[in-house]
């Protein structure tokens, strides 16, 4: 399980990956761990149809004429013959994995959202996510690799676009980002004989009037002056149309030679919930009841991004306001800072980590309470407020409607999420990497080759280095 809001600063080298992630098999000792992917669910037979590391061997086995066993643990009544083939269609597509059967009692559904790519071309090409610690360590290695070929080449057009940095979206994932990667980037400068930071140019793109809305008019107003004073290029009102040829083409007509493009304009329910025959909203989460059951489906449950779920808390705060001054996290944030929050006409739960640890523990306890015959409780938490990084020692927040900036507002950042990361042993780690580094000089090494852990081997046995498209 991955902890989202520490992705900017694991990027950053200020935590290390590994702490940014909690193992399952040991928080999780009474539970069996089953590493697959869900890919769909038959709730009236209540079967879940999963494809897992071993159906993938045997698939991989079976197109290359091998014979192997069928995959430990295959039901005879699984969705696919447990020694045949994967099914393929006429179509000419890829076939389709062979899955095992996984029957249950009860469901929970908490598969979280994926990135939303609109239709830009380039972008499947050249651009890259922020939404998992793979991403993040990837965009890491990929900025000091950058500085890396700047510094060797003496083609004026190939160093300004390695020094050039596009991030597009301006919710928390790419301002935490851009922020603590550009404070990183420019710490390395120092390191290389020909490249100043004054070389670097990161842009920041956003397609709305302003940059974090979540933390209000006045704390995103003075988070824009902090970027730029930093000699950040931040468009607003401004869409990426296209980034063929590692071109950066803008809506207001500008063109950027970069090659790097991180792509953070937004989310999308996990496309398993459509394979669900679940009830679902327009925007594909899955409709929920303040007690977090899937409305109108017994032995149904979700929490997280997938569900969408009433926030009781904002709309009694609507009535007694009069005015509903809450706003809904917008979807071109993958995951926020902010502690609570509803839209004023839905009045559902913002898809970010905060409300997704507490819907967790509402969830147990409402379904051991289902399991007891005992009443449900409704899930409520009222908005206590919002807190961003932007850098190190920099940052804004508001919480219970007083506002913080710079390194006040910083430290409220890592207080609040050193609070809310799970279990006691990552808490005691990452705090003990934040004294460590305050101690010791930033981390700059970049270690682009755990994406091709072979490629040496490979060359030495004979074979070619993989090309590697950077």
């Amino acid at each position: 399980m991955t902890y989202q809001p520490f992705l900017p600063e694991a990027a950053a080298g200020s935590l290390s990956p590994r702490h940014v992630v909690v193992p399952l098999r040991r928080v999780l000792p009474g539970c069996r761990v089953l590493v697959g992917e869900a890919r769909r669910i038959d709730h009236d037979r209540r079967i879940a149809y999963v494809s897992t590391l071993a159906t993938a061997e045997t698939d991989a086995a079976t197109r290359s004429g091998a014979s192997v066993p069928p995959p430990l643990g295959a039901s005879p009544q699984g969705a696919r013959p447990a020694g045949g083939p994967p099914r393929s269609d006429d179509g000419g597509r890829a076939p389709e994995p062979r899955t095992l059967e996984l029957p249950y009692s009860e469901l929970i559904l908490a598969p979280g959202s994926v990135s939303r790519a609109l239709p830009v071309p380039g972008l499947a090409e050249h651009a890259i996510g922020f939404k998992t610690i793979e991403e993040a360590i990837g965009l890491r290695n990929h900025v000091l690799e950058q500085l890396d070929i700047a510094s060797s080449t003496r083609d004026p057009a190939v160093r300004d676009a390695a020094l050039t940095f596009v991030f597009v979206g301006g919710g928390y994932a790419g301002v935490e980002a851009l922020a603590e990667l550009e404070d990183m980037a420019r710490y390395a400068c120092r390191y290389y004989h020909n490249v100043s930071a004054d070389d670097l140019r990161f842009l920041l793109v956003e397609a709305e009037d302003r940059i974090l809305p979540e933390v209000g008019a006045e704390m995103g107003g003075h988070a824009l002056r902090e970027l730029r004073s930093r000699n950040i290029d931040v468009r607003l009102g401004t869409r990426l149309d296209s980034c063929t040829g590692r071109v950066a083409a803008l809506s207001d007509g500008s063109r950027h030679p970069a090659r790097t493009i991180v792509w953070t304009a937004g989310v999308k329910p996990h496309p398993v919930l459509a394979a669900t025959g679940l009830p679902l909203t327009e925007k594909g989460r899955l409709l929920c009841e303040p007690t977090l059951r899937v409305e109108g489906t017994p032995h149904a449950w979700a929490a997280g991004d997938a569900a969408a779920v009433p926030d009781l808390a904002a709309a009694e705060a609507a009535r007694e306001d009069g005015a509903g001054e809450q706003t809904e996290e917008p979807e071109n944030s993958h995951r926020s800072g902010s502690c609570g929050g509803g839209d004023p006409h839905a009045q559902l739960c913002a898809p970010n980590a905060q409300h997704a640890v507490r819907q967790a523990r509402r969830l147990a306890d409402n379904l051991v309470a289902s399991l007891d015959g005992k009443p449900l409780t409704p899930y409520r938490h009222a908005h206590a407020g919002s807190v961003a990084s932007l850098g190190l020692h920099k940052g804004v927040a508001r919480v219970y409607g007083r506002k913080f900036k710079g390194r006040p507002a910083w430290l409220l950042h890592r207080i609040y999420h050193l609070s809310r990361v799970p279990t006691f042993n990552r808490k005691a780690r990452v705090l003990s990497e934040w004294v460590l580094s305050g101690l010791f000089k930033r981390e700059i090494v970049s270690l682009g080759s755990l994406e091709h852990p072979r490629a040496e081997f490979e060359l030495a046995a004979g074979g070619r280095r993989p090309s590697e498209d950077s």
